[in-house]
This record gives C-alpha cells, sequence and structure tokens, in this order.
C-alpha cells in the first residue's frame, strides 16, 4: 500500500437536492476543496429523482435530501444516523426574465389571476416544489386552465425556461429560482398556500467512517455555509 495520501485518496460524491446547488457550487465547493485538498464529485438532481437513483443501486458517499427522505434511508440501512445534521429549510416562489413586468402575487386572490393570466407556467412534477404546486392548482381550482399551457420540467432548474422563452413564470423552490442568472424572483407563495420544506445531509453507511466525508458534513453546517445559504433566500438553523 503506498504511503503517499495524495496517491491514496479517493475522490467524495456528493448527490444533493437543487436547492443548495448555488451555494455549493459558488461557496461551499471551493472553501472545501481549499481547506482539504479532497476532491469532490457532485450530482445534482431534485429529492424524488435521487430517491429513484438510490433505490436502483446508485450510491454517493454523502446525500443532501429532504429531511424525511434522509430518515426514510436512515431507517432502512442505507444512509448512518451518526453524523446527520439539519441543513436549510425553504419556500415556494415565482420568477420572472429579468426586466419583465413584476406580476402581483400578494394575496392568493392575485396569485390565482397570475396563473391563469401567464402565456406559460413553467414547474416540475418530480420536485417538490412542482409536485405541491400541482396540488395547489387543483386546490384553487384552475389546474386545468393552467395545465393547458404549462411548460413541464422533468427536472433542473425551471428558472431556465424563462431565458429560451418557453414560459414568462417559473415555479420552484426560493433558492433555486435564485441560482439562474437572469431571472427577477417576484417573491414567494402567499403565506396561506406557502409550503416549507426541510433538508438535512447525512453520509452512506460505506462511507460513514470516511473522514472526508464527515469533514464534508462539518463543512455544509459552517458558518460560511450557512452565509451563503441565506444568500440564496435559504433558512438556516442557528
Amino acid at each position: 500500500m503506498s504511503t503517499n495520501a495524495a496517491i491514496d485518496r479517493q475522490p467524495l460524491s456528493l448527490f444533493s437536492a437543487l436547492v443548495i446547488q448555488g451555494a455549493i457550487n459558488e461557496t461551499i465547493l471551493p472553501a472545501y476543496v481549499f481547506e482539504t485538498g479532497a476532491e469532490l464529485i457532485t450530482s445534482f438532481d431534485p429529492t424524488f429523482v435521487l430517491m429513484e437513483r438510490i433505490a436502483a443501486g446508485e450510491r454517493a458517499d454523502v446525500l443532501v435530501a429532504i429531511s424525511s427522505n434522509i430518515d426514510e434511508l436512515i431507517a432502512t440501512g442505507i444512509l448512518s444516523s451518526n453524523g446527520r445534521v439539519e441543513l436549510v429549510s425553504t419556500g415556494v416562489g415565482l420568477a420572472v426574465l429579468s426586466g419583465a413586468s413584476r406580476p402581483d402575487i400578494s394575496s392568493v386572490a392575485d396569485l390565482k389571476q397570475t396563473l391563469l393570466n401567464a402565456r406559460s407556467v413553467a414547474y416540475s412534477r418530480t420536485g417538490a416544489s412542482g409536485i405541491y404546486f400541482s396540488l395547489l392548482l387543483d386546490q384553487l381550482g384552475i389546474a386545468d386552465q393552467v395545465n393547458a399551457k404549462a411548460t413541464i420540467i422533468t427536472k433542473g432548474l425551471i428558472a431556465e425556461a424563462l431565458l429560451n422563452g418557453s414560459a414568462d413564470i417559473a415555479v420552484q423552490q426560493l433558492s433555486e429560482l435564485r441560482t439562474v442568472p437572469g431571472v427577477d424572483v417576484i417573491g414567494p407563495l402567499p403565506e396561506p398556500v406557502q409550503h416549507i420544506t426541510n433538508f438535512s445531509a447525512a453520509v452512506f453507511i460505506h462511507a460513514a467512517g470516511n473522514p472526508d466525508a464527515a469533514t464534508l458534513l462539518a463543512a455544509l453546517v459552517s458558518n460560511k455555509a450557512k452565509d451563503a445559504y441565506r444568500s440564496y433566500g435559504l433558512s438556516t438553523s442557528e
């Protein structure tokens, strides 16, 4: 066995929900690599897509996902409970192309009218925000009208549909909307119909003894990381 740590050290892999993609890429990943010298391979998808990938046998070293899904994977022995950390919470918001008029969503009635007036509303049915939004359309009684002209995205950053002109309103977690340059976040859904999702991180059971995985978990809850999360509109525990 080589004594050269640089040769023996294996890259660390992270599966992460899209919610912290901007903070990871802009701040947390560069700082982690600079401070540890470790190589980190990232893969971003909605939590429900990550759950499908894990069910099909894919594995990483660390997972960031909706807290209830993290707990489910701990209960089934796929993730380790040791070191599990709470990361962020966020609500659902709407965005438009930068410079476009900002429709009123200050009340539920205003939101409903804005959605009906839109040329096309983009959302995903695989992400937590999109799944909730689909239910909200039913609740508001406008599902047929909005879905008749909606742009349904399989996965990814929904606000990109604003850039290519396929939609004029995008609906997703607030932090994910802010990750896309060239769009303006109108704001969160009105409080009566807002939906908050909590996200956590944990280590896959096979990586429970990997010191690089433990260091990454610490980096994800560092003060530097919390500042990065907040810059994307995410709430953090103090």
